[in-house]
């Protein structure tokens, strides 16, 4: 029945350059323990929107970007990428939809390796795909290079040598050396200072105008999803609690989860209305023994008997506003 109802979603727009139907991704940690960090998600994204995704730490939202760039195999379901199931897929197929779908990683120092130098870290994909040889793969680097903000002089340094903003542009730029269609933002601005998160977002909504890409943007900053994000999906121990376009999501907020997290947000003006700030008791469950019915029920301020009993439909609440709660 879940799965009906997230397909008339999926159904109301067709031009989606990603389809995501009863996604899994369970992790078989030890003897009858697994962890469920996706758990039936099915969701659409509509090529040339950004779409945001937010969540506290372990709710999946990483988990689902690696699995959906073929970082990690799905446990189950289905991924649509331009009309393709990847899932399917194998070989060289397989390889060239993997070309147009790119991730940018959370920690621009972790994820560039310390021994290579710049220029060749950029040209990974390069290579890998066999594009640029000899001088075409120098400028091809350089002409990257300059398309994030950096010199070509950068391309013979390592990376250690870089701010953490500079660090994540070389990132970027490696993520746009294939020339992708579809690019995961993990927590791209998280490891960085906030006055260099500005300029590195605005260096994405360059590039997403510039190069027609699509985003998935991950974060648990929600006034940043809020500023580069067309809709916003909210994560909960795996399950998808709401998702709404952006403005919706911030002035009519359904799920009691969502409520919490945008009460929390600091105000920039002190003297505007404050949102009643809704304090969550606990920790998130372990999401190898997850709660029965609700997942959010253990911390909901408005949890009722059927919330134990049953798990929430995921329904079409107000237009285009969809939410998973008995409330509804």
């Amino acid at each position: 029945m879940v799965e009906k109802i997230q397909e008339t979603e999926k159904d109301r727009t067709t031009d989606h350059l990603l389809e995501v139907h009863s996604l899994k991704k369970y992790f078989n940690i030890k003897k009858d323990v697994t962890i469920k960090s996706v758990d039936d998600i099915s969701i659409s994204i509509r090529r040339g929107e950004t779409f945001g995704l937010v969540g506290e730490s372990g709710s999946g939202k990483s988990t689902l970007g690696k699995t959906i760039v073929g970082l990690q195999n799905p446990t189950g379901g289905d991924i649509i990428y331009n009309g393709q199931n990847v899932t399917q897929l194998d070989g060289q197929a397989k390889k060239d939809v993997n070309k147009e779908m790119q991730i940018i990683f959370q920690d621009p120092q972790a994820s560039l390796n310390p021994r290579m130098r710049v220029g060749d870290i950029v040209a990974e994909g390069i290579d890998a795909y066999k594009l640029f040889k000899g001088k075409e793969r120098t400028a091809r680097i350089y002409e990257l290079l300059e398309r994030v903000g950096l010199r070509p002089e950068h391309a013979k340094r390592f990376p250690h040598e870089f701010s953490g903003g500079q660090r994540q542009r070389i990132g970027i730029a490696r993520a746009l050396a294939v020339e992708p269609k579809f690019i995961v933002a993990d927590e791209p601005i998280s490891a960085l200072d906030v006055s260099i998160q500005a300029q590195v977002i605005n260096l994405m909504e360059e590039l997403k105008e510039s190069e027609g890409l699509t985003y998935l943007f991950i974060a648990h900053d929600l006034g940043m999803v809020k500023h580069i994000s067309d809709r916003i999906g909210v994560m909960y121990l795996g399950k998808m609690m709401e998702l709404s376009n952006s403005d919706d999501m911030f002035t009519n907020p359904l799920h009691p989860y969502t409520q919490a997290l945008l009460s929390a947000i600091p105000k920039a003006n002190p003297r505007a209305a404050k949102r009643e700030r809704i304090v969550l008791l606990g920790d998130p469950p372990s999401p190898s023994a997850p709660p029965s019915g609700c997942r959010f029920r253990t911390r909901c301020p408005h949890a009722m008997e059927i919330c134990a009993l049953q798990e929430p439909q995921w329904k079409e609440v107000e237009d285009e506003h969809w939410t998973a709660c008995h409330l509804y």
